[in-house]
């Protein structure tokens, strides 16, 4: 399992709440770091996640295939932010 998706699951984040939440993902970045912010995660898992993405950013994009969305949203969006 993807290490993101296996620390929201060890504190019990729903599988609809986690497919909403890279839903947001795919549509909308900034929105999703204040769902997640929502999810009543602890800072220092929160940070151990944030790591994670940092160090190897392709875990945003195994996990958006592994819940069956469509990963060319997310790279539009960040397109977008760098505009």
């Amino acid at each position: 399992m993807n290490p993101i998706l296996a620390i929201l699951k060890e504190h019990n984040i729903s599988d609809a709440q986690i497919s909403e939440l890279f839903q947001t993902l795919t549509e909308n970045p900034m929105m999703a770091m204040a769902t997640i912010g929502q999810l009543g995660i602890p800072a220092e898992k929160l940070q151990q996640m944030m790591a994670l993405v940092m160090q190897t950013p392709t875990l945003i994009k195994e996990a958006v295939l592994e819940l069956g969305l469509d990963f060319s949203k997310v790279e539009a969006a960040k397109a977008q932010l760098q505009q």
